[in-house]
């Protein structure tokens, strides 16, 4: 059995997976493999472990892979594998388990980060200075969370204790749930982006909720405000975010993620002079990616391919 492992940029999976006695051969790709080349690459492999929606599985590249009989992803859910285009090969796909928590207290930090200037404040110190601008403890002010599924509600149980008041938003949400939670329910996006000191995105990423934080929405802020997101980096206009912070209309944005990952040495988001001022904080999607998460994710990825070299039961998933 050959198995590749995709986009273990830390070399996880050498720690923490262990593929048993089985007579496989293992390669452990560390680096995106580039998309012209995946078709070739991949070919000789009986088995693809796959990193959250790092490489995508689109139905040519499954098509292409004579050789593909699993394909195991960590979590229990991955939009960039086709499913269909697996079932009709009759490719088995199975998940692991993830950690919410990991997420949430990224977004939880860098609410912190953003709202207390403590980027600018360290890099005063790092130059051989000393205080930068202050910023705001968030007592008293207005968090504004878009979305409220298990994430949303993660981040609203860590805001609590510091005093802030919530307001929540999103296509689906109710009275019941937000009550729930424990939170207010705002009518629209544009009244929670309105009220809000800082705004939170915990959405999955849809052709509802693509580009649905634009140049118009970013208009609504308070021009003090900071925008956090660790959900999915096409939510939110980029160009848009990054024009409103040029021009002053926002604060400060902290981001986890990107159209692009890994985020190329010319990207715009490395904009030297919102980073230096701590007005652009930027993050390499480490949301998800404690170390606690990769030894369980890594582990029961290799638990998965053991039990499918055997016929044992397996985490399949079925949508």
């Amino acid at each position: 059995m050959k198995i590749a492992v995709l986009d273990d940029y830390l070399g996880y999976s050498d720690r923490f997976a262990d593929w048993g006695d089985l007579d496989a051969d293992v390669t452990v790709f560390r680096a995106p493999i580039p998309e012209a080349d995946l078709a070739a690459t991949l070919a000789p492999f009986d088995v693809l472990c796959v990193m959250r929606e790092r490489t995508p599985m689109p139905a040519a590249l499954i098509h292409a892979l004579p050789r593909l009989k699993l394909i195991v992803t960590t979590g229990m859910r991955n939009l960039s594998i086709d499913m269909g285009a697996a079932r009709a090969r009759g490719i088995t796909v199975c998940g692991t388990a993830s950690r919410a928590a990991a997420t949430a207290h990224l977004a939880m930090t860098l609410i912190l980060l953003a709202s207390r200037n403590l980027v600018a404040n360290l890099g005063a110190v790092a130059r051989g200075g000393w205080q930068a601008e202050a910023g705001r403890d968030l007592e008293g002010l207005t968090l504004g969370l878009i979305g409220l599924g298990r994430l949303g509600a993660d981040v609203a149980a860590l805001a609590r204790p510091f005093g802030v008041k919530m307001v929540a938003w999103s296509q689906n949400l109710t009275d019941a749930r937000a009550a729930e939670v424990g939170v207010s329910r705002a009518e629209s996006l544009e009244a929670v982006l309105e009220q809000a000191d800082v705004a939170s995105i915990h959405l999955v990423l849809s052709e509802r909720t693509r580009g649905l934080i634009g140049a118009g929405q970013l208009a609504r802020m308070k021009p003090d405000a900071c925008l956090v997101n660790t959900s999915r980096g096409p939510i939110i206009d980029r160009d848009g975010l990054l024009d409103a912070l040029r021009m002053g209309r926002l604060a400060c944005a902290a981001i986890d993620v990107f159209d692009e990952e890994p985020l190329p040495a010319d990207s715009p988001w490395r904009d030297a002079d919102l980073i230096g001022s701590g007005r652009l904080i930027l993050t390499p999607h480490v949301g998800y990616g404690a170390l606690a998460t990769y030894e369980r994710m890594y582990r029961e990825t290799a638990e998965n391919v053991v039990a499918f070299a055997r016929g044992a039961a397996l985490r399949v998933i079925g949508n």
